[in-house]
């Protein structure tokens, strides 16, 4: 198993859950939710991204962990198509720490029941979901880890933006 903090994000419409391991790579505890989308100033990143950037140089990230939703049968849908560009966005943010897709069918059921089981009432519900969607995505894939020797899922490229051409230059 390779030392070394890992951020584990669960990618919404609404809302990004996040998720961090301990510095072992062992155990996954949740972090924060952060709101989905909402751009932040002049260069257009969206602010969830800044956020998790700073996150991942604060903690010293070696890996960020990103679901991929897909359905029962395997299948990718839109869902999907949108984990994969946020996890490309991501990726070409912070490179050069890689940035990885795994598995996350029915995370989010799984963190409804686990907060429902637990007390948690349906409203306070949605303010924690992600983020316990989150440790579920990220415990996963550092179970995955731990028992196959290998680091889990699909890792994601990150290629570099291509410089805005202006006049026929770059």
């Amino acid at each position: 198993m390779r030392p070394g903090v890992r951020v584990g994000v669960d990618v919404g419409s609404v809302r990004v859950g996040v998720a961090r391991s301990d510095p072992s790579g062992l155990l996954a505890s949740p972090v924060q939710t952060l709101a989905r989308g909402v751009e932040g100033p002049a260069d257009g990143e969206d602010e969830d991204v800044r956020q998790l950037v700073a996150l991942v140089a604060e903690v010293e990230a070696i890996e960020v962990v990103v679901g991929l939703p897909r359905t029962l049968a395997g299948v990718e849908g839109p869902a999907a198509a949108k984990a994969r560009q946020y996890a490309a966005v991501l990726a070409r943010s912070i490179a050069p720490v890689s940035v990885r897709l795994v598995d996350e069918r029915l995370t989010t059921v799984d963190a409804h029941r686990a907060l429902r089981e637990s007390g948690v009432a349906g409203r306070r519900q949605r303010q924690v979901v992600d983020q316990v969607a989150a440790v579920l995505i990220l415990q996963s894939a550092l179970d995955e880890e731990r028992s196959s020797g290998r680091p889990p899922g699909e890792l994601v490229a990150h290629k570099r933006r291509r410089p805005r051409v202006k006049d026929g230059r770059a």
